[in-house]
């Protein structure tokens, strides 16, 4: 169990951050740096080291070295002291595959890999570096709105994971963003994603619960029962191909939660396909041989990423009024990877 604590004075704000960590009774031994850095989002190596060497990495209430092993039912107490944050969002000419553009949004089709908005050890090299760059580049001075909230996130209405690809929606001015949040928060947004999954699942079925922060593993969502440990949430999903011990299905999302599909899809039993924070990156269904094993390997080598990929984005036109609707391909990776399994079928 992880609790999270950001103490500030009046003048100063988020000068600590606490995490107070209970070990779940079947942890195995692991150093305690391995550990912390897979069960706190966000840390890099270098800072639970730095921590550790600080002594501000306690075990039972005994500061500890980085080679500890952390054993089951341990109480670890960490402190990090908030780097310097930096607001500032700095252009970068960065090849951006941008399906629509007018004078007050445009559409891009983010690549798998690229991180979305700037944030804590990925201050380059996201999506908003490089529209940045763009419309300074195309528009002179001209910058990408932000709405209250959503600082550091400008011309953002929603976001998709660094590995997932797919469509976005960008807004070029305020009035154009405070109606496309409009529209999200009514849920009147279509769209549409294809996802790979492990499993056979019924021709259609919609998954809900309330996903929040899992208690286990910070990096992860999970889907409760108890709307007090999360957002309500809603995805239907269809099946388009059943591939043996996959099945390609397209998710129509009613809310967007943070890893909605992916966290939705464990919850059923179905994680996606290579997806390592939920699960499916192992080989969870299909054969013993090796020859099989092989060949799944060789495929999560190929999209060493989900299999998710957000495919239609359709809306209603801030300015016009008029419904538009955009689609992107599916990227080479994924393309790929399903042949693998249609002639995989096809031969067994």
């Amino acid at each position: 169990m992880i609790n999270v604590q950001n103490e500030f004075d009046n003048d100063e704000q988020d000068l600590y951050e606490h995490f107070n960590i209970v070990v779940d009774k079947g942890q195995s031994l692991l150093r305690i740096d391995k550990f912390l850095l897979h069960r706190i989002e966000n840390a890099s190596r270098n800072r639970i080291q730095n921590a550790i060497e600080a002594g501000n990495v306690r075990v039972n209430s005994n500061t500890v070295k980085s080679s500890y092993k952390v054993k089951p039912l341990d109480e670890i107490s960490i402190v990090f002291a908030h780097p310097p944050r930096d607001t500032e969002v700095y252009p970068e000419n960065i090849p951006l595959d941008i399906v629509y553009e007018d004078n007050d949004l445009l559409i891009v089709n983010k690549v798998a890999g690229m991180v979305v908005h700037p944030g804590y050890n990925n201050y380059t090299g996201t999506l908003v570096n490089a529209l940045t760059y763009h419309m300074q580049k195309n528009n002179k001075n001209d910058s990408l709105p932000e709405l209250p909230g959503n600082s550091g996130r400008p011309g953002l209405v929603h976001r998709i994971d660094k590995d997932t690809s797919g469509l976005l929606v960008i807004s070029k001015n305020e009035i154009t963003m405070t109606k496309l949040a409009k529209q999200f928060f009514d849920h009147t947004i279509n769209r549409k994603y294809l996802a790979l999954v492990w499993g056979d699942l019924q021709e259609s079925g919609t998954v809900t619960g309330y996903i929040g922060r899992s208690a286990k593993n910070r990096i992860i969502m999970d889907v409760y029962d108890d709307p007090e440990k999360g957002k309500w949430s809603v995805t239907h999903y269809t099946v388009i191909e059943r591939l043996g011990y996959l099945t390609l299905i397209e998710c129509v999302l009613e809310t967007g939660r943070t890893h909605q599909i992916r966290a939705h899809m464990k919850h059923i039993g179905h994680p996606l396909f290579n997806d390592a924070n939920y699960g499916g990156d192992k080989i969870l269904k299909g054969t013993t041989f090796n020859k099989y094993k092989q060949f799944v390997q060789n495929c999560f080598e190929i999209m060493p990423r989900q299999a998710l990929h957000a495919k239609t984005l359709g809306f209603e036109h801030p300015t016009t009024g008029k419904y538009i609707e955009f689609n992107a391909e599916l990227p080479e990776d994924f393309e790929s990877v399903l042949n693998k399994w249609k002639n995989y079928v096809q031969q067994a």
